[in-house]
């Protein structure tokens, strides 16, 4: 019999594994640092995920009256601050090249390195081998050590690992600023796993990752707008996931999506559709215990 383990070095295996072996998910922390960016962590900070880099200059927290915590004050505090949790993984995962996901990613990953962070990047295989190569040169960070699979990012039904972090990149439908294409993860953090949206309409193969990949917990955009689904699409979504637990991100951060009752709209829409899914709505700067 094939272990585990043993599966996770073939990527193109790893979705089939998942879907025949669900495992029993533990509890993960979560932190959303507003709009489309949040933190997940295991409890004892062992593996940390940031979900897309727009911290210092992030507009999210305006609306909710929420002060930014010091060290979301610049790289080099957030860097301290990770380090001072003694991560044995840290993995940023880049949804798409839009200012509000990745505004601060070339001033972040230059601070981690710095700090001696055991960091990986990683995203659509295309954006990272072509759109961003300049751009990695200019920050002198090495992609062959710094991004996944040797620099070479990952492309759709692609998975990298670091640590006891996972990563499978799906589909988003949605527009990007290079014209390489949007996307989502599938984050299994330890054993738990969380689709990762990004920015993103409803589509129908939502339902193929939820049958593929079995999530644990759907973050998912919702603030509608000019830019990607809301409430009632996401609420959709959970029902076509089959999504045990869910929560709304992606609102309240600019004058074009809804704002700070997207969170409510969108608990209020999942009962009517998606009964079975439970729903944390959370503040920026709050962090919670998901289990």
């Amino acid at each position: 019999m094939v272990s585990r383990g043993d599966f996770l070095q073939t990527s193109a295996m790893a979705g089939a594994l998942i879907a025949q072996n669900p495992v029993s998910p533990g509890k993960l922390k979560m932190r959303w640092f507003g709009g489309g960016v949040y933190e997940l962590a295991t409890l004892d900070d062992r593996a940390i995920v940031l979900v897309d880099a727009w911290l210092w200059n992030n507009t999210g927290w305006t609306a909710f009256n929420a002060a930014k915590p010091p060290e979301l004050a610049s790289a080099a505090a957030y860097a301290t601050h990770l380090e001072s949790r003694n991560p044995q993984a840290v993995f940023v995962a880049l949804t798409h090249d839009h200012g509000d996901h990745m505004g601060d990613y070339f001033e972040l990953l230059p601070a981690l390195v710095a700090a001696g962070l055991p960091v990986m990047t990683g995203g659509q295989s295309d954006l990272f081998r072509v759109g961003l190569v300049p751009k990695f040169k200019a920050a002198n960070l090495d992609m062959a050590t710094l991004v996944v699979n040797k620099g070479a990012g990952m492309n759709f039904g692609g998975h990298a690992a670091h640590g006891a972090i996972e990563a499978h990149l799906v589909p988003a439908v949605h527009s990007t600023a290079l014209a390489y294409p949007a996307a989502g993860f599938v984050l299994d953090v330890a054993g738990t796993r969380v689709y990762a949206s990004g920015d993103t309409d409803l589509f129908g193969d939502m339902a193929m990752i939820g049958s593929r990949y079995r999530p644990h917990i759907a973050v998912l955009s919702t603030g509608n707008g000019a830019f990607t689904m809301g409430p009632g699409d996401a609420a959709q979504a959970c029902a076509l996931l089959k999504a045990p637990h869910a929560v709304p991100v992606h609102y309240a951060h600019n004058a074009l999506v809804l704002g700070t009752n997207c969170g409510d709209l969108f608990r209020a829409a999942v009962a009517k559709v998606s009964p079975h899914t439970a729903v944390t709505v959370m503040r920026p700067g709050e962090t919670v215990t998901l289990a």
